[in-house]
């Protein structure tokens, strides 16, 4: 007989609840296919109509488990007082309720049996088992519905605002961020996204909520909502805690946050805020700057071998220009921390204009800032210049005055390192000429141009080795000249990754050195795609080569590669 035992046991209970005729329970009984649990459930939920919590009851009478529906438990501040939150994620398990000295687990797997003899050893309570769906459990630690740190707070604020009519809340009057539910939910959201390696916090107005969302490893992730009329105020305590004007709601408005000063944990970082007027009310994104951080050495980069020494060889030359390109959050400020600390000694002068500072660099002079004083790049570039440097960091080229004062530093004996943002290397050029540089200027002040990406890391716990599809063994052969078995991301995820495959991030990098072909062209005014083949034919790696040998090497999945970089045509 082709279903198992316990199988068999599942659909009589059904039968016996009035959820299956007999024929039915005969016909599964005698499918000619063995069948796995998975294909089971899909076969009498889909073919039969039988719910999902009818098949975990009869599921709970088949294995002589109390079925549980972990869809309706809140998980709260209590929840895993006593069970470690990443045992229950380990193992599946979620402790929910306790009666005496007895704990109520909820299990996903009815075969675990050595488990309550473990949890009572962790306890010292003795654990009544009961029966819950898989997916229930998960959905309890997935990112999203996480919002257990924050469930006091929610329920104070909405005792606050529950009570008062939404009317009254709608001018500046009915807001008051000087609650102590709203100084506390500011202070838990800034603890909870550092704790969970958050690169940037996102407050956002909705029609009838707000949402804080996380993004984390690239990817945002929903965190919490709250309602409408929360939004003013906690904009409100955000602006006080970077000194902006709270008054000003119809301009966009930028700050930093110094968050040692509001909380007594020894949580030392600074939040880059930036608010907007968007539809529904004021938005705000908050970028992390982990202060106690510090710079990787450049091999922990990503860079590949070849790379990585055309690198190191560019960043020791005594003068000239060296650009890094790519999108906001792609680590280019990262790399250029790491080769100025490569770089740094104390025969060298070292001078950074920034905005923000975002990390503090020992033995390097750096200087904020300030647009509204005018302390702009171009100002900061022009004192430099009088202050006797060896190199010079600029924060970004944004506008033909900086570009120009860079180019003049670079050709006057400084090494120049600074970002622009343009997608790849080559185009990097069109972008200087556009903004009025002449292009023997440029082709006689740049050494090198590195466009960089972030690509996610696939998990190294719980990876799966796969042979490549032909159309993906087309595209490492036509990119790298090699193709053989791929690493995948695991679906159901581990512990180590939290459920989603991937764990930390990887740089992709595009190192577009300066060679004689290509300071001709340059100066001939090429096309972006002709200097691309011109660079390529000097030793350039493009960004999507550089991704595939990162699949090649086990660092991430073709799945990624490709969403953060297409193919070359």
């Amino acid at each position: 007989m082709p279903l198992g035992k316990f199988q068999l046991q599942i659909v009589t209970q059904l039968e016996e609840m009035g959820r299956l005729t007999e024929e039915q329970r005969e016909t599964i009984a005698n499918v000619p296919e063995e069948m796995t649990g998975e294909e089971l459930d899909k076969l009498l939920q889909e073919k039969y109509g039988v719910g999902p919590f009818q098949l975990l009851v009869a599921k709970g009478r088949a294995f002589g488990l109390p079925p549980y529906n972990v869809s309706r438990y809140r998980v709260g501040p209590a929840t895993f007082e006593r069970l470690p939150q990443d045992f229950c994620l380990e193992h599946l398990v979620l402790p929910v309720g306790q009666v005496g000295d007895f704990l109520l687990v909820a299990f996903a797997n009815p075969f675990e049996v050595s488990l309550p003899a473990k949890i009572h050893e962790m306890t010292g309570m003795r654990v009544v088992r009961m029966l819950g769906r898989e997916k229930d459990i998960k959905e309890k630690f997935s990112v999203t519905n996480q919002a257990a740190g924050f469930a006091d707070v929610v329920e104070q604020i909405g005792e606050e605002y529950g009570t008062k009519e939404a009317a009254e809340l709608e001018g500046a009057q009915g807001v008051d961020e000087d609650s102590g539910p709203i100084i506390q939910l500011a202070n838990r959201i800034i603890e909870d996204a550092f704790y969970s390696g958050t690169s940037d916090i996102h407050i956002e107005p909705w029609e009838k909520e707000i949402v804080v969302r996380y993004r984390i490893d690239g990817i945002c992730h929903e965190k919490l909502r709250l309602p409408a009329k929360v939004g003013p105020a906690l904009v409100a305590r955000l602006k006080i805690m970077c000194n902006l004007d709270i008054a000003e709601r119809r301009l966009p408005q930028d700050g930093r946050i110094v968050f040692k000063q509001f909380t007594k944990k020894t949580i030392d970082i600074d939040l880059r805020v930036s608010t907007a007027p968007l539809n529904h009310g004021e938005g705000v994104v908050m970028r992390i700057l982990d202060k106690q951080k510090s710079t990787l050495p450049l091999p922990m980069l990503g860079f590949s071998e070849e790379n990585l020494a055309k690198y190191r060889e560019v960043i020791r030359q005594p003068y000239g220009m060296i650009l890094h390109c790519g999108p906001t959050g792609s680590g280019k400020s990262m790399t250029l921390y790491s080769a100025l600390n490569e770089v740094n000694s104390p025969e060298l002068v070292i001078r950074t204009a920034e905005d923000p500072i975002e990390y503090t660099l020992a033995g390097i002079n750096q200087m904020q800032m300030h647009r509204q004083i005018g302390l702009t790049f171009a100002n900061a570039l022009r004192a430099f210049l009088r202050q006797d440097p060896d190199i010079i960091l600029v924060g970004e080229i944004r506008d033909k005055e900086t570009a120009n004062i860079a180019v003049e530093a670079a050709l006057t004996g400084h090494l120049l390192l600074s970002t622009l943002h343009t997608n790849d290397a080559p185009s990097t050029i069109a972008r200087l000429t556009d903004m009025g540089i002449e292009p023997f200027m440029i082709s006689s002040s740049l050494l090198c141009v590195c466009a960089q990406r972030l690509m996610r890391r696939v998990c190294k716990a719980c990876r799966q080795e796969i042979e490549p599809t032909e159309r993906e063994k087309e595209i490492l052969q036509k990119a790298i000249g090699w193709s053989g078995p791929i690493f995948k991301a695991n679906t159901r995820g581990c512990p180590k990754c939290g459920g989603s495959g991937y764990k930390g991030r990887v740089g992709i990098h595009e190192l577009m050195i300066v060679s004689e072909e290509l300071i001709e062209g340059i100066n001939k005014e090429l096309e972006t795609a002709e200097l691309k083949k011109v660079a390529m034919r000097n030793g350039m790696k493009t960004l999507h080569q550089d991704s595939m040998l990162k699949v090649k090497e086990g660092f991430s999945t073709m799945e990624e590669a490709v969403a953060t970089v297409p193919p070359d045509l």
